[in-house]
């Protein structure tokens, strides 16, 4: 084990590669262009392919092509580009097709800028393409955790054949942050996929990658299958870090950097006499909403805390369901909370109770 100094862009792709992904498809972008720059050089060093496409529309149907091949496939852009993708996210889900799909947030909406934001969450997790679909979100919160996050990720795509999402901010994607590697690298071992449009290999008949259903029955069927299948990985996958929960009269949340600030927040009222704590979803979908539930049995309140106008603070809500109430403190359009601010919150909301 070595400890190195990392960029969260250069550790996605060194993450990506590890999991035993041998195919990229991008287009540059900022805040995330040095993860296809990063790429560009390591994937031939390991065998892999990497294509600059013509833009992210052409990236993700590649992300299509190599996905129903069988292949270990992702691509990345940032918010503007993933709409883009939208489509294509689409046809993969409904075609059941295993890749990941990077998105390192920036300002928006429209071109935006290119600073940190989180107000793609409502895209991430709602299904920003058409039709009834979930995509496995998930969101890093280190440049640690994103090496730890791309394994997972590439290995739940697979066992569940869906497409899955890993989302940060443009700090995350920019900040340097020391990560232990393995000096060795062990692939993981890749699950067969004999659903795969790989050639005929024995079969009488070709295995044909599709998600077009004419006859509205067999439509429907195919949505309550993937539907069945998003219960099975609520149960099984959800994920989230508590901290200091304990006890805590009022509970911090947020994902990704918004969390990093707000559990350096938990720590200054804690120095200060109140009790507080933090819960940080690590999968944005499935929601861990059961946490929410049982912290509202004990916190008097809760304050989301994000780097949008609001938008992971609605299934706060949900999962709080009106119990205690929960407020919100965010920045948008490419600025940035700063722990003096959702402090002075912090004790506005405690000294006015749960009002």
């Amino acid at each position: 084990m070595s400890k190195v100094l990392m960029k969260g862009n250069e550790a996605i792709g060194e993450g990506a590669i590890r999991a035993g992904c041998r195919h990229f498809f991008g287009y540059p972008i900022t805040p995330q262009s040095e993860l296809p720059h990063y790429l560009a050089k390591r994937m031939p060093e390991v065998g892999g392919v990497f294509l600059q496409a013509e833009s992210e529309t052409s990236s993700i149907n590649m992300v299509y092509g190599a996905a129903g091949a069988g292949f270990r496939t992702m691509t990345s852009s940032s918010s503007p580009g993933i709409s883009l993708m939208q489509e294509g996210i689409s046809y993969l889900v409904g075609a059941e097709l295993p890749c990941v799909i990077v998105n390192v947030m920036r300002g928006g909406p429209g071109l935006g800028n290119i600073a940190p934001a989180q107000s793609d969450y409502f895209q991430s997790v709602k299904g920003g393409g058409h039709g009834d679909y979930r995509l496995i979100v998930l969101a890093p919160a280190s440049v640690q955790e994103i090496i730890d996050l791309m394994g997972l990720s590439f290995g739940l795509a697979d066992q569940y054949r869906t497409p899955v999402m890993v989302v940060g901010d443009g700090i995350l994607g920019q900040m340097m942050e020391p990560v232990e590697l393995d000096e060795e690298v062990t692939l993981p071992e890749i699950p067969a996929k004999p659903w795969a449009a790989g050639g005929l290999k024995g079969r009488t008949a070709p295995n044909i990658i599709n998600s077009l259903y004419i006859v509205p029955e067999a439509c429907e069927d195919l949505n309550k299958k993937l539907f069945a299948k998003y219960e099975t990985i609520t149960q099984r996958e959800t994920r989230w870090e508590e901290y200091r929960l304990e006890d805590a009269e009022i509970v911090l949340t947020g994902f990704g950097t918004a969390a990093r600030i707000a559990k350096s927040v938990v720590d200054k009222a804690r120095a200060e006499g109140i009790k507080a704590g933090l819960i940080r979803p690590i999968t944005l979908w499935p929601f861990p909403s059961e946490v929410y539930a049982k912290a509202a049995e004990q916190a008097g309140q809760f304050l989301c805390v994000e780097m949008s106008m609001g938008q992971m603070v609605e299934d706060v809500k949900l999962a709080v369901n009106g119990r205690k109430p929960v407020g919100f403190y965010g920045r948008s359009g490419g600025m940035v909370p700063l722990a003096k601010d959702v402090f002075a919150e912090v004790k506005k909301l405690m000294a006015g109770g749960a009002q």
